[in-house]
């Protein structure tokens, strides 16, 4: 162990004597390590923003939006000609035929969305209003914070009760008891049953997915949506004149604004996707009305897309390393050319062969110590910069750490191996003579 330490000693005091040398040599593992913790925080921080958005819609998800004639307006010719065609819009029909006849559904959802006026205690507002049913807050993942769901005699009667976001009990009940209480929502006055928890998501996440911000919104049962506030699915009067003259406005003729149907399986997702696109389109007359995504496929496809990028930031981190290697080979041996006579006198004093390995790969292996480290630091600074300048999220885990530090480890031990061997070899009679 003494022999150990004395040979460390040495090496520290090769280092220190030439400090510009050491730092050169070690820059190639600076970089290396430091573009290997920003690939690893960029990778780990692109793989949470994708959970996070497969939480916002919960898994093996289809989506079924209704579209309006201002929806599908550059279509030209075919949206002429769809145009003419008459369809019954997404309705809750079509929610419970879907239930029927798709065996690999497991749970289902209708939603109905409306933007009306607000009183409470004084204050007024307009807020988004969304008749949904009982499986709204199982499909998206949602958790009440006060209160229960909608019961059954709630959903089947059109019962005048309410679930509100967190926004909402915020806003108007500036944080007090809500429950029990009564608001005015349109010409309804409606009960609050239950608040939201609170979720805390990006803007461009809810965007994307074509979501929105369940804080902020009220929530009642489809038939009290339907019941009390507008059933556009009934037609009337102006209905039947429409037909017989230009209309120039948009009308949304949907009952069900959104559908969504959770999957037994992800294996079934395209397949069902594309039953029920099938039986919509004979039920709707072959009229496009509506559109089918299914969020959770495109999010994989990004999530494909970002392990590729990930593939390629590792080999270019990799490769670095690997040039940092090289380059602390070579200058270690550019280095024992320099100090040839040091090896002669140590030898000659009676240091073994061993003694000298471990003095030159103590070098290696404390250079590349020290250049991880100051990899690490800058590799975090990085990951940082990148994440304020181009809003990429980011994610540095310790386990990130420790695997650069390995590494930088590693590469000096392998690296500094054939150098130290080499430097072992001499003889110290001609070592000696070398001036």
């Amino acid at each position: 162990m003494q022999r150990t330490l004395f040979n460390f000693g040495l090496a520290i005091e090769g280092i220190t004597a030439n400090k510009l040398r050491a730092f050169l040599t070690a820059l190639g593992i600076i970089f290396g390590v430091a573009a290997v913790v920003a690939m690893l925080a960029i990778g780990s921080g692109a793989q949470k923003a994708i959970l996070a958005q497969m939480k916002l819609i919960g898994s093996n998800s289809i989506v079924i939006k209704s579209l309006t004639e201002s929806d599908n307006q550059d279509e030209g010719e075919d949206n002429e000609e769809d145009k003419k065609k008459w369809s019954p819009g997404l309705s809750i029909n079509d929610l419970e035929a879907i239930e029927k006849i798709v065996p690999t559904i497991e749970l289902s959802g209708g939603e109905i969305n409306l933007k009306e006026s607000i009183i409470v205690n004084g204050k007024q507002g307009k807020v988004p209003v969304i008749g949904i049913e009982g499986s709204f807050f199982e499909l998206n993942n949602l958790e009440l914070s006060q209160g229960k769901n909608f019961n059954t005699t709630h959903e089947e009667v059109g019962s005048a009760v309410c679930i509100i976001g967190k926004s909402i009990h915020a806003k108007y009940f500036q944080g007090g008891e809500a429950l029990g209480k009564k608001i005015k929502v349109g010409n309804n006055w409606l009960r609050v049953v239950g608040v939201l928890k609170r979720r805390i998501a990006k803007k461009e996440n809810l965007e994307k997915l074509g979501l929105q911000d369940h804080n902020s919104n009220i929530y009642i049962p489809v038939k009290t949506a339907l019941l009390r506030f507008k059933d556009r699915g009934k037609i009337g009067s102006s209905d039947i004149s429409r037909r017989w003259r230009r209309f120039s406005g948009v009308h949304n003729y949907h009952q069900l604004d959104r559908i969504v149907l959770r999957v037994d399986d992800e294996k079934n997702l395209s397949g069902t996707a594309e039953v029920v696109g099938k039986y919509l389109d004979r039920k709707h007359n072959n009229k496009k009305d509506y559109e089918i995504k299914i969020p959770e496929l495109l999010i994989q496809q990004q999530q494909k897309t970002q392990e590729t990028f990930n593939l390629v930031l590792a080999v270019i981190a990799g490769i670095s390393l690997l040039v940092g290697g090289i380059g602390i080979m070579n200058i270690m041996l550019a280095s024992i050319l320099e100090r040839i006579r040091e090896i002669g006198i140590r030898r000659s004093i009676g240091a073994q062969k061993s003694d000298i390995v471990l003095q030159f790969l103590f070098e290696a292996i404390f250079i590349c110590l020290i250049g991880g480290i100051l990899g690490i630091i800058l590799g975090v600074v990085t990951a940082k910069l990148i994440a304020n300048a181009a809003e990429i999220p980011t994610v540095i885990s310790w386990w990130s750490v420790v695997l650069s530090f390995g590494v930088a480890f590693l590469v000096g031990l392998v690296f500094g191996l054939f150098p130290a061997k080499r430097a072992s070899e001499y003889d110290p009679i001609i070592a000696l003579r070398t001036s």
